[in-house]
């Protein structure tokens, strides 16, 4: 990406900086780019231009690449830059094991039925809406949210800050694989299943779903990505 388009795509994310603009909203809004593959794994990010784009201090946008390289997303190469990082192989078998411990846990721990669970369903329509419009891209932000929702009803800050740093990261491995369609769409009607035993207050139920899901998952996106990348050094 050119840093002409760089600057074209973020200039209109300035209004969202409103007057106080910090490192945190920068990241933010650098974080939602790379999530949506606007700033694809690899890809070098200029501080001329995004900082132009933004209107921010450079300081500031060091600051904001800072945060965002503590969560695993960019990585600073010594005279080189700041770049969107690769994963590796492993990284990503890391991921699903770090969802698997949390969101099962999550599940377990709900309590007594009958659970907010509107951001759920929310998540399920999103998803088989976006299916039938065939946006795949858009399948798997609604299940990103979907496991974000259930993560949420923990009603724990701290989990939910957790959760958005390990998917933000998965994110990562899904812009590199070359069919979303063969890599998301079978999870919708898991998604609805999960649902529907929630609805059904059989918390057990919905873990054995989710767990099944989730190695599922991490054994399915493990060799898509593997096949679509070599394994970075880091």
């Amino acid at each position: 990406m050119s840093d002409a388009a760089e600057a074209g795509g973020l200039a209109d994310d300035r209004a969202l900086l409103g007057r106080t603009s910090t490192a945190e909203k920068v990241a933010d809004i650098l974080r939602s780019r790379i999530a949506e593959g606007y700033f694809a794994p690899g890809v070098r990010l200029s501080e001329e231009s995004i900082g132009g784009a933004l209107g921010v201090s450079r300081n500031t946008l060091r600051e904001a690449f800072r945060l965002l390289t503590h969560e695993r997303l960019l990585v600073h190469e010594l005279n080189r830059g700041v770049f969107v990082r690769v994963l590796a192989v492993g990284d990503v078998d890391d991921i699903y094991r770090t969802r698997r411990l949390v969101e099962c846990a999550v599940v377990r721990g709900l309590g007594q039925p009958p659970f907010a669970l509107g951001g759920l369903e929310a998540a399920v329509a999103d998803g088989e809406a976006a299916a039938r419009a065939a946006d795949w891209t858009g399948v798997s932000t609604a299940n990103i949210h979907f496991h974000r929702e259930l993560v949420a009803l923990a009603g724990s800050a701290r989990t939910d800050e957790l959760m958005r740093s390990v998917l933000a990261e998965l994110r990562l491995a899904f812009h590199l694989v070359g069919d979303p369609r063969a890599l998301h769409e079978p999870y919708l009607l898991r998604n609805r299943e999960i649902l529907d035993a929630l609805t059904a207050g059989e918390r057990a139920t919905a873990e054995r779903l989710l767990a099944r899901y989730l190695d599922d998952s991490r054994t399915r996106v493990g060799a898509a990505y593997a096949d679509a990348v070599e394994d970075p050094k880091d």
